[in-house]
């Protein structure tokens, strides 16, 4: 007897019992390879011209096979709708959209507000072509799918299943980059970045009661259970949480702020076009600063900031110490650290 679960911790103890299903196999998402493989086998019958399938693979990871057969369903409606045979490279990058950010929807929106949601993704892709730790931004566009009034799609170029501290807190700064950027040049913020905040909450959680990422504090495995903690600790690892947040923030306000000119160069493109493909982006970006994006400078919340927070919270005197200056992350892209300890896939919507 086989049987199939996604909830496997939910099941009866007693179903697993050895002469029972005590024989557990892990069906995880495919890789590059596996999803390479898994386009061709659900493309073969298709009419596909010049289509590099391998481009594809690269730009769905955590895509299940249910997943990618959806997409080359929706890449061949999508060559049915313009009348053509074949189903071609452009078929495929609408249907991934069309998968990842949803249905393309009319909704009437007022100047102002398309303003607002061209600087809010403007500041998600200025970040992210700032950061080499954050996935580039394949496409940014201000037209509305789904719920969204607006989309930054960011494909990694691999697949990564672990990732630091460091990576998480890039993320943190990108996901937060719309939010300053309303603050920056609008004055005040909107309901658009409730998503985003959403997000930066689980991740800042997670590194604090999962993954051990504090200043001080050791993990807290299972952040959902309080019992024989005491309100002193608890308050301390909120108190953590929040110094992320605060530092991610900060970093991203620094940035925004020093390349206030790309952010404008940006903003007016998408307004003036309503979508931007990556390498649109990439002639922006080089029309502003000469040769490519810059790394950001190195710019941290001291850390005596962090200990005198932690000190409050526990009763200590804080520690004499001097600021010291964190260090830059490698270049690398960013993907999800593990099949479930990762941010979710890379779409920020407005």
């Amino acid at each position: 007897v086989i049987a199939a679960s996604n909830m496997i911790e939910g099941l009866d103890p007693a179903l697993l019992r050895p002469g029972r299903f005590d024989r557990q196999v892990l069906v995880s998402p495919p890789d590059m390879l596996g999803r390479e493989q898994i386009l061709r086998v659900h493309s073969r019958k298709m009419p596909v011209a010049d289509v590099n399938l391998e481009t594809v693979a690269r730009h769905t990871s955590g895509l299940t096979g249910a997943d990618l057969a959806n997409l080359c369903n929706e890449a061949a409606i999508m060559a049915g709708r313009e009348s053509r045979d074949v189903i071609a490279q452009q078929d495929f990058d609408a249907a991934l959209e069309r998968v990842i950010a949803g249905l393309q929807t009319r909704r009437v929106i007022t100047p102002h507000e398309k303003k607002v949601i061209a600087y809010h993704e403007a500041g998600h892709a200025l970040i992210s072509e700032l950061l080499p730790s954050v996935p580039k931004v394949h496409k940014v566009s201000i037209i509305p799918r789904g719920r969204a009034l607006g989309f930054t799609l960011n494909l990694p170029e691999e697949d990564r299943y672990l990732m630091s501290r460091e990576d998480l807190l890039d993320y943190m700064k990108m996901l937060l980059g719309g939010f300053v950027t309303e603050q920056i040049v609008f004055e005040r913020v909107t309901t658009g970045a409730s998503d985003d905040l959403r997000r930066v909450a689980e991740i800042s959680r997670s590194m604090i009661y999962e993954y051990g990422m504090g200043s001080r504090l050791l993990a807290h495995l299972d952040g959902a259970k309080t019992d024989g903690t005491s309100q002193a600790m608890l308050q301390a690892r909120d108190d953590e949480q929040q110094l992320l947040i605060e530092e991610a923030q900060f970093e991203a306000r620094v940035m925004v702020t020093e390349n206030r000119d790309l952010l404008d160069r940006l903003a007016e493109a998408l307004l003036a076009k309503e979508a931007l493909e990556r390498n649109e982006i990439v002639e922006i970006v080089a029309a502003v600063k000469g040769h490519g994006a810059e790394e950001p400078p190195v710019v941290s919340l001291p850390s005596i900031v962090v200990e005198e927070k932690l000190a409050a919270s526990s009763g200590e005197a804080a520690p004499e110490t001097t600021p010291r200056e964190s260090v830059a992350p490698p270049a690398s892209a960013s993907n999800r650290a593990g099949r479930q300890s990762v941010p979710p896939p890379p779409v920020n919507r407005a």
